[in-house]
């Protein structure tokens, strides 16, 4: 049984090229910072969870929630094979026992904060719109677009954004938790407009201050689908060997 079953609906994927010394010390062992075109990437992600169930079972209260998070991608080699996946600097999400079950079991960075959002239709366009509030402040992400939905180009950013398919937490300097996240491939939409409205190094760290004067090279909305979250694996890192 999956450990999570849910619906991501609405992503809005703001993609910032970074230099790849800032993350090298949120990869986590076993794994290996993964470039697009040369270049090194973190997203700001903001969307809806919908009927989600844990372990096959609603919880009240619990089954649709805003999240936002900064994440970074990587890969991993694994019996001949390249598997790639993405480590979040943080996630932030309203309810407080979502933050204990993540940062618990997945060794996750979760945060709980005040939240909303608004999807709203008007003129044959979109908006949509994610808010969380930190120390008094409210931040956002939103953007407006057309209606009409096509499949992603192949070989495009946007692809390389998107289809990671793997979730890695560092526990320390030689474990890893990795965890496989199905869905199909998503369709996305003509982003005509976007603001993002946010204090970097307020929610996420000093780190990452210089987004705050950096303009992201595409902003994305992915329509979403049905996702499951699976149960997790522990890497130990020995000798420059993975051991599941």
């Amino acid at each position: 049984m999956s450990f999570l079953r849910a619906e991501w609906r609405k992503l809005i994927l703001a993609n910032y090229i970074i230099d790849k010394e800032v993350l090298l010390k949120y990869v986590p062992a076993g794994t290996e910072l993964d470039l697009w075109n040369g270049n090194c990437y973190v997203s700001l992600v903001g969307f809806m969870f919908k009927n989600t169930k844990l372990l096959g079972v609603k919880i009240p209260f619990h089954t649709n929630f805003e999240e936002v998070n900064l994440r970074f991608y990587v890969k991993r080699f694994d019996n001949g094979v390249w598997k790639r996946g993405v480590v979040f600097i943080k996630e932030i999400v309203p309810k407080r026992a979502l933050t204990f079950v993540a940062n618990t079991i997945y060794k996750e960075n979760y945060e709980t904060l005040p939240m909303k959002h608004s999807w709203t239709l008007e003129n044959g366009e979109q908006t949509i719109d994610y808010k969380w509030k930190k120390d008094g402040l409210w931040y956002s992400m939103s953007v407006q677009t057309s209606m009409e939905r096509s499949m992603m180009e192949s070989g495009s950013e946007e692809e390389f954004i998107a289809e990671h398919y793997w979730g890695y937490a560092q526990v320390n300097s030689k474990k890893t938790n990795e965890y496989e996240v199905t869905h199909p491939k998503w369709e996305v939409y003509e982003v005509k407009d976007y603001k993002i409205d946010i204090d970097f190094k307020a929610v996420y760290g000093s780190d990452f201050e210089m987004l705050n004067n950096s303009k992201p090279t595409s902003v994305i909305l992915a329509e979403g689908s049905k996702i499951t979250v699976e149960n997790k694996n522990s890497i130990l890192k020995h000798d420059n060997q993975d051991v599941i």
